[in-house]
């Protein structure tokens, strides 16, 4: 999951060098809120399910944790 998401961030910042990993927060990334939303959006499609965003998703680790859930 983290080498599917990493692949939406890569493209989403059009950086294929980009690393990231499950501690990688979304500041780090340089992301805002529209960002976020707009990845979650992209990740929603990839993995075929809808996020709720009852919090606030902070790092990698996080919006796996999230996608599990909505997977369920």
């Amino acid at each position: 999951m983290l080498e599917k998401i990493t692949k939406i961030l890569q493209d989403y910042k059009d950086d294929a060098n980009l690393e990231v990993s499950e501690s990688t927060t979304f500041e780090e990334l340089e992301l805002d809120s529209l960002d976020l939303t707009q990845l979650v959006m992209d990740v929603e499609d990839a993995f075929g399910i809808t996020i709720e965003m009852d919090e606030p998703i902070k790092n990698v680790a996080a919006l796996i944790e999230v996608v599990k859930k909505a997977d369920a």
